[in-house]
This record gives structure tokens, sequence and C-alpha cells, in this order.
């Protein structure tokens, strides 16, 4: 009888364990952070210089910054000696970290040969990584490549295999790790990114794997997270709602679908992306770094900043609600 009961409430144990962690989805998440995209006012939305941008992540209540590498924010044109002591001066008066540096590359080869572009965005990297470094990052962002007419497809890769190769040698003497994120044509489908990733076989070298773009796609995103995780060490996340078009065909009198669909940013946790599956995956396949919240495109209810802040604010509450996350 005593077995019985022994046995009864082992799976019992069990049974609550498993509940917990997958199916309310419990997130191991190391640090929230906000990427200061969000407050660039690239797309019309109201903006903060980099320190106000800081203190807005730290009252808001992340835990670090991922910061973009150009203006209006940490350009390497204006990083002279003095602003570096003031983004790190504003960082330890806030409490808040620097945890990634992100870079912005198209790494095909360019059509004027003449022009050492390949050259200069090699440079750009391996100065950001140097500004990672000054400022306690351990990450620098990259993208691949779009797709170029006037390139072969494995011409495009082995640019972008090369290119990458030598960004992370040279970022490997500041101790930053190079990350890719899943955003640009080549390498935009997991399986193709993890064949960029194989070819490339540097030990700094890892992935920022997003949710929002195999979701778009259509990859099961449970399957591919928990596949892409043991690779990952930052995600960046935004949700977005399908929006349909149509074309109106007035010698039908009738409208025609269009593809693809109009995507638009809307609350975390609102929009069509699963990200319960998205996380639990990442989970599951051991990922346990650090998630990024950005508003990179327009939103819903405009840019003013009373709306920036209640979408920041509302990400860190869905992510506390479904996490592990101290409150």
């Amino acid at each position: 009888m005593f077995r019985c009961r022994s046995n009864m409430l082992l799976i019992g144990l069990v049974a609550f364990l498993f509940l917990d962690n997958f199916i309310f989805c419990r997130i191991v998440i190391v640090k929230l952070s906000l990427f200061s995209v969000s407050y660039a006012g690239y797309w019309g939305q109201d903006r903060l210089d980099l320190k106000p941008f800081i203190a807005k992540a730290a009252e808001l209540g992340f835990e670090g910054v991922m910061l973009a590498g150009k203006r209006p924010h940490l350009s390497l044109l204006d990083a002279d000696d003095e602003l570096i002591a003031s983004v790190r001066e504003s960082l330890e008066q806030n409490s808040i970290s620097c945890e990634v540096i992100a870079g912005y590359t198209d790494l095909a080869p360019l059509a004027a040969a003449e022009v050492p572009y390949l050259e200069m965005q090699i440079d750009y990297v391996t100065r950001l990584a140097k500004l990672a470094e000054q400022l306690g990052a351990g990450y620098v962002r990259i993208f691949t490549s779009y797709e170029s007419s006037s390139f072969t497809p494995q011409q495009v890769w082995q640019s972008v295999v090369s290119s990458i190769r030598e960004m992370c040698d040279r970022s490997a003497e500041y101790g930053v790790t190079v990350a890719v994120q899943n955003h640009h044509d080549l390498g935009v489908h997991s399986d193709v990114l993890l064949e960029v990733l194989h070819d490339i076989d540097r030990p700094n070298c890892k992935l920022g794997f997003d949710a929002w773009s195999p979701a778009l796609r259509g990859e099961d995103l449970y399957e591919c997270a928990k596949k892409m995780a043991p690779y990952t060490v930052i995600t960046t996340n935004a949700d977005y709602v399908r929006l349909p078009r149509y074309h109106y065909r007035p010698e039908l009198i009738n409208y025609e679908r269009a593809h693809p669909d109009l995507v638009r940013a809307v609350k975390f946790g609102t929009g069509f992306i699963d990200y319960p599956a998205f996380f639990r995956g990442l989970q599951e396949g051991g990922f346990s770094g650090i998630a990024n919240y950005e508003m990179c495109s327009p939103i819903r209810g405009g840019g003013a900043l009373k709306n920036l802040d209640s979408y920041a604010t509302h990400y860190i509450n869905w992510m506390r609600d479904n996490s592990r996350i101290p409150n």
C-alpha cells in the first residue's frame, strides 16, 4: 500500500512538472533587452537619442539594451572616446547593461568590383566588436545578404561565408561573438541558415534566431526553434497581424487576391505568431540567452512615445507572465 501511494505521488509530481513546463510554456530567459531601433524614429515614430533611450529602457524595467550600430544611436562616425565614456556612464547610472551591438550588413558581392564594399563591412563589424568590448557587450548582430540578380546563388553564398569568417576571426580579438540573424534572403530558411553556419565554422559565430521570419514563411515554430536553439544566443521578438490584400478587377466586377499579405506590428502576444510554441522549442533545445524586444516597423496605434512605451511594457509583462523571469 505504501509503495502504491509513493508511486501515485511520484506520478502526480511528474504530471505537475509536465504541466508547469510544457502546457503553460514556462520559458527560461537570462535577460530581457530593449532594442534601440524601437525609438530611432525610422518609421515616423517619436525618437529618443542614445542616453535618453538607455534611461527609458531602465525605467520600463528592461535589464539590458541592444544598441543600433548606426545613426541616430551608436554610429562609428560619432563614437569617439567622449561618447563611449558617456554611454558607459549612462549604463552604470541606470543599472542596465549593453548586451548586443546591432550591425547592418549585406554581404553579397558588389557589381562595381572596384569598390571594396566587403572590406568596408568587415572593418565596420570589427570596429563594432571593439566598441562592444568597451561597453561590456558580448555580441555583434549581423545579417547575411539579399539575393542579387548580378550573381549566382553560389557566388553570394561564398561571399557571405568568407566575409563572416573574417569578421569572426577579427572579432575574436575582443572576445565578441558574431550573431547571424535570420533576416536577409540567404539563410532565411532555418535549414539553409544551419548550412551557412556550418560552412562558416567559427566558434564565435552563433545565431540570432527570431520567430517572425519562419512564422511568415510557414515553418513549424516549435520544431525549428528546438533545432536552432543549440546555436542561438539571442532572439529578437515582435508580433504582427496579417492583413490580406486584393486588387479590384473592374472587368469582372470582382476582386483578385494579391500576395503576399501586408503585415503590421501589434502588441506582443496579440498577433498571429505562436510565441508559446517558439519559446517552448527554444527552451527544450537548450537556449537560455537574451530576448530582445523591437518595434522595427510601423505599429498599431501610431508612433507617439506613450504608445511605444505601452508596447514595450506589454512585452515585459507578457514575458514575465509566461516565463520564469522574476517579477
